[in-house]
């Protein structure tokens, strides 16, 4: 009997310990929920405006690159949010363990994305350079053939009777425009 009285004795001291606490983290939790409402809010509203910038000043160029930049900015958003919120309810070294670890995961998703990343970049310059158009021929290198289609990470181009398909990275730094040199 006296083990049964030490086992209940144990679990109402537990609970009461344990509704203490709660008690005592409710402000804390409570300001991290009205914290990530009130990030999540100003995130949406970034990202609008920022969608409604894009597709204003970028009104003839491709979907795609808007929503490349436009995803870009949502990941960083959201990740400063993340870690903002563990920092609001005291979690500072968590937030700056994961900040860390991010910095050495994007270091090393970037090192192995390269090559994507360049042919990207230089997607976008020729998506915006009024030179290189969908239709102009052009030579790059020892291939010249039409352009047929300008992605960000790839173009492709008509030559004789077969579409060859070139890294935008191979093609940004070389290319000239067939019967206008000066390009």
């Amino acid at each position: 009997m006296a083990g049964v009285a030490l086992q209940s004795n144990l679990l109402r001291g537990a609970l009461v310990e344990f509704l203490h606490r709660l008690v005592e983290a409710l402000p804390t939790v409570v300001t991290g929920i009205v914290f990530l409402v009130l990030a999540a809010i100003l995130v949406k509203l970034v990202l609008a405006v920022l969608k409604a910038v894009l597709a204003r000043t970028m009104r003839g160029q491709s979907p795609v690159y808007r929503q490349f930049l436009t995803t870009i900015v949502a990941v960083f958003l959201w990740f400063g949010v993340g870690l903002s919120t563990l920092s609001v309810v005291g979690l500072d070294d968590i937030a700056a363990s994961l900040g860390t670890a991010a910095g050495f995961l994007a270091l090393g998703v970037s090192y192995a994305t390269s090559d994507m990343i360049a042919d990207a970049v230089a997607g976008v310059y020729l998506l915006r350079d009024p030179d290189f158009e969908t239709g102009d021929t052009v030579r790059v290198g020892d291939m010249e053939g039409e352009v047929r289609s300008i992605e960000l990470r790839k173009t492709r181009f008509a030559v004789d009777d077969d579409i060859v398909v070139r890294g935008n990275a191979d093609i940004e730094a070389r290319w000239a425009k067939v019967g206008d040199e000066a390009a």
